[in-house]
């Protein structure tokens, strides 16, 4: 798996699986802009990965904004020359019991999540069609396929995220790029931090003690983010281009398909 001289950028890269896909990108070879809102964690992200700043610009990146996508991917272009690929990783999750979920709080997940990351592979369109090695890659939600508890609009978002990337690789395919998707779960990150906070809050227990009953049985511990950005990495090279619009999981064994 080789990915020198490509170029790609990743939404969400701030923390998280965002700058895990990004370190593994730049570990294959590649060159990353690194998206997100806070620009001052996505730097601090970026000269992690590489402290010369040179196949890690920050970008500042609001996929809820179609000016804000095509600014982020102008700025990736104007600092490499090409674009080969995009990673759809910003995300947000509302949890609450779904008799009580907010319109207001439905509709940014799903703006985010599924719209955001319509609204980036629409704008990186014309970029991707002049690769030889165009790849779109989609991170979804093992909550897609499941459906867990107290997370509605989430899980609904996430399985509207799979069905896009199955209509994505479909239409595309003519036009040389391959679109798939990942499905994590208990990757070792704030997010899921903040879901065994609520769950503390509401159903009882220590946080502490629910963030470490997350740990998947086959492995015995949580997923590192870099492990989904390697997956990742793999699905974006030419080794992958037989694998298409699917939806592959990334959570130890979790989900049976």
């Amino acid at each position: 798996m080789n990915l020198s001289d490509r170029v790609y950028l990743v939404t969400g890269a701030a923390g998280g699986i965002g700058a895990g896909i990004a370190e593994a990108l730049v570990e294959a070879g590649g060159s990353v802009a690194l998206g997100d809102l806070d620009l001052d964690s996505t730097e601090a992200a970026a000269r992690a990965i590489d402290p010369s700043g040179k196949r890690t610009p920050a970008v500042r990146c609001d996929v809820r904004s179609d000016a804000g996508v095509a600014e982020a991917i102008a700025a990736t272009v104007a600092q490499f020359g090409r674009l080969d690929g995009v990673v759809n990783n910003a995300g947000v999750i509302e949890m609450n019991e779904a008799r009580h979920a907010t319109g207001e709080a439905w509709a940014r997940e799903l703006d985010i999540n599924v719209t955001g990351a319509f609204r980036v592979c629409q704008a990186a369109l014309e970029h991707l069609t002049t690769s030889d090695q165009a790849a779109i890659v989609n991170v979804a939600s093992n909550c897609g396929k499941v459906g867990f508890p107290n997370m509605a609009g989430y899980n609904a978002s996430k399985a509207a995220v799979i069905n896009l990337t199955r209509s994505l690789a479909t239409e595309w395919a003519p036009l040389g790029i391959n679109v798939n998707a990942v499905c994590p779960g208990a990757v070792d990150t704030p997010m899921l931090a903040r879901v065994a906070d609520w769950l503390a809050d509401h159903q009882g227990g220590d946080p502490e003690d629910i963030l470490a009953g997350m740990a998947l049985p086959q492995i015995g511990r949580k997923i590192a983010p870099i492990e989904v950005g390697r997956v990742v990495a793999f699905l974006l090279s030419a080794d992958a281009i037989i694998i298409r619009g699917q939806a592959i999981n990334v959570d130890a064994g979790e989900t049976p398909y």
